[in-house]
């Protein structure tokens, strides 16, 4: 992997992140805000938040692998 696609991982890395967390944030005001009465979108932000989550961490090990064969 060269220095470029490895920035261009870190990146993505990094956007992905950030989408996690959005959902996740949403999930949360669901929780705070809108409960009990807004269960029904329960499901819904549960699974974009799971998807989300696992997106990132799916890149995230390929950027841990990237940056360990970088090394060697």
């Amino acid at each position: 992997m060269t220095e470029e696609e490895l920035k261009n991982l870190d990146r993505e890395v990094k956007k992905l992140k950030r989408i996690a967390s959005e959902w996740a944030s949403q999930l949360h005001d669901l929780v705070e805000d809108k409960l009990p009465a807004g269960y029904r979108e329960i499901p819904g932000i549960a699974q974009s938040t799971y998807d989300a989550c696992q997106a990132w961490a799916e890149a995230n090990a390929r950027l841990s692998a990237a940056q360990k064969e970088m090394q060697v």
